[in-house]
C-alpha cells in the first residue's frame, strides 16, 4: 500500500513539472500586428495613457499603475465572455519603441503571460505596432480556448490605430 501511494504522489508531482518544462520548450504564443499613420511618440502616448483605456479599448477596458519598469499595474481585460482583472509586473518600458509586462495565474510556474507591445518606426510618419504574449506554465497545455487572444489583440490594436490615426496633429 505504501508503494502505491508513494508512486500516485510521485505521478502527481511529475505531471506539473513535465507540463511546466514542456511549455518552457514549446510555450504558446499569440501576436498581431498593423500599421499606424502616426509617430512612435504619438502611439506610445495613446498606449500609455492608461486612464483612457475606458474610452476606447475594447480589449484592456481599465487599467491603473504607471507604465515604468518595476511598477505593478492593475489590468481589467474583456474576452471569452467575460472579464478578468490581474496586476502585472511592468518590465520594460522604454518610450516610443516597448512596453513589455509580465502576468501569472496563483504563483510563478502556474500560467505565466509575458505581454509585449512594440512600436517600429517605420520612417515617413507611419509604425508597425505589434501586440503579443508568450504562454507558460504547468496548467498551459490545458488551458485551452482561453489563451485565444488573439481577437483580442486585433480589436485593441484597430482601436488604437484609430485614436492615435485621429489624434495624430492634435497637440498632447
Amino acid at each position: 500500500m505504501l508503494t502505491w501511494i508513494l508512486v500516485a504522489i510521485a505521478v502527481l508531482l511529475a505531471v506539473p513539472v513535465v507540463s511546466y518544462l514542456w511549455t518552457l520548450a514549446r510555450p504558446h504564443r499569440v501576436r498581431t500586428e498593423t500599421e499606424i499613420t502616426a509617430s512612435p511618440e504619438r502611439v506610445w502616448a495613446v498606449l500609455t495613457d492608461l486612464a483612457a483605456y475606458p474610452e476606447w479599448n475594447p480589449f484592456i477596458v481599465s487599467a491603473e499603475g504607471e507604465p515604468r519598469a518595476g511598477a505593478t499595474l492593475t489590468n481589467r481585460i474583456s474576452g471569452n465572455g467575460g472579464t478578468m482583472t490581474f496586476s502585472p509586473k511592468v518590465l520594460v518600458a522604454a518610450p516610443g519603441r516597448e512596453l513589455r509586462w509580465i502576468g501569472r495565474f496563483l504563483m510563478p510556474g502556474i500560467v505565466d503571460g509575458e505581454h509585449y507591445f512594440l512600436i517600429e518606426d517605420l520612417g515617413g510618419g507611419r509604425v508597425r505596432f505589434v501586440q503579443g504574449e508568450t504562454f507558460t506554465g504547468a496548467l498551459v497545455p490545458f488551458a485551452g480556448s482561453t489563451l485565444d487572444v488573439a481577437g483580442g489583440f486585433a480589436a485593441m490594436n484597430e482601436a488604437l490605430k484609430a485614436r492615435a490615426e485621429q489624434t495624430a496633429d492634435e497637440p498632447r
